[in-house]
Parts: C-alpha cells; sequence; structure tokens
C-alpha cells in the first residue's frame, strides 16, 4: 500500500493493485475518502465520517499535490 504523503493526521495513498482511472485514498481521524483524477482535477468520489473542516484541508493537500499524485501513481503502476 504506496502511502504518497501525510498530512493533518491523514494518509494518501493507494492500495497496492489498483484499477484506472487515477485515484486516491484519504484516511485519517476515523473517516475515509476517495478522490478519482478527471482528466483535469481530483473529484471526490466517497466520503465516510470526515468533518468539514478536514474536508477542506484534505481538498486543498490534494489541489496542491494533484502532479506529485499523478507522478506517483503512474510510478508505481505503469
Amino acid at each position: 500500500m504506496p502511502e504518497v504523503f501525510r498530512f493533518f493526521g491523514f494518509s494518501f495513498f493507494f492500495y497496492s493493485k489498483e484499477h484506472e482511472p487515477v485515484h486516491i485514498h484519504v484516511e485519517g481521524n476515523d473517516g475515509m475518502a476517495k478522490f478519482d483524477w478527471d482528466g483535469d482535477k481530483f473529484v471526490l468520489v466517497d466520503k465516510q465520517n470526515i468533518k468539514a473542516g478536514d474536508m477542506k484541508k484534505i481538498k486543498t493537500v490534494i489541489n496542491d499535490n494533484a502532479d506529485i499524485i499523478i507522478k506517483r501513481w503512474k510510478e508505481h503502476f505503469e
């Protein structure tokens, strides 16, 4: 399970055997979320038990680091 990075107590990662499209999982503080790359930006597709303030931080981290996420995905899966 490659961890891309960790911020604000949340782990941003891929599972070892993943599927397209490029996406990132986020877990921490008893919650989880998943964001898919739509070719332009990461879009929230699933969320459980993440507070609004934490979600705002998570979205900022993902948007600010989209290039790193995509690069790490390609390094691992291609």
